[in-house]
C-alpha cells in the first residue's frame, strides 16, 4: 500500500515537473537568430518580409533592364529573377500583407516607378512596417506604416 502511494506521488511530481518545463518552453521565446551578417530583421517574420521585398526589388531591376520600364503588376514580374507566379498570386505573406503600386518616380516625374510596402498584421517591436520604391532602399517604421520619410533599414 505504501509503495503504491509513493509511486503515485513520484508520478505526480514527475508530471508536474514536465508540465512546468513544457509551459516554460512555450512562454519563453527564443531570441531571433540573424540569417546573415548584418541582418537588420528583428524576428523571423521580419526576415521573411525583407526577403520578399529584396526578391521583388531585384526582379524589378532586372525587368527594367530587359523592358526599359518597371513592371506594372506583381504577376508581370513572375518569372523574372527568382520571383515566381506563386509569390505574385497572393499578397498574404504570413504575418505581413504586401502591397504593390505602379506610378511615376517620386524623384523624376518623367520616369515610371513603383511603391512596395509590407504591412504587419500586428505592429509591435518584432513586426515593423516596410517601404521601398524604385531606388531599392528599404525603409522601416515601428510606430506607423512606413513611407519615403521613414528611416532606412540598416
Amino acid at each position: 500500500m505504501i509503495k503504491t502511494v509513493r509511486k503515485q506521488v513520484v508520478c505526480t511530481i514527475a508530471l508536474a515537473a514536465f508540465a512546468a518545463l513544457f509551459t516554460a518552453a512555450q512562454t519563453a521565446p527564443t531570441p531571433y537568430q540573424p540569417k546573415f551578417p548584418g541582418d537588420p530583421a528583428k524576428s523571423d517574420s521580419e526576415a521573411q518580409a525583407l526577403g520578399y521585398m529584396r526578391v521583388v526589388l531585384r526582379a524589378q531591376r532586372d525587368y527594367k533592364k530587359r523592358h526599359n520600364k518597371y513592371a506594372e503588376t506583381l504577376p508581370d514580374l513572375a518569372g523574372t529573377g527568382s520571383f515566381t507566379k506563386r509569390m505574385a498570386r497572393s499578397t498574404d505573406r504570413g504575418d505581413y500583407t504586401a502591397s504593390f503600386q505602379p506610378g511615376k518616380s517620386r524623384t523624376n516625374k518623367e520616369e515610371d516607378g513603383f511603391v512596395l510596402t509590407m504591412t504587419p498584421k500586428q505592429m509591435d517591436t518584432e513586426h515593423r512596417s516596410f517601404y521601398a520604391e524604385e531606388d531599392g532602399v528599404i525603409r522601416a517604421d515601428d510606430q506607423k506604416p512606413a513611407d519615403q520619410d521613414s528611416p532606412k533599414v540598416k
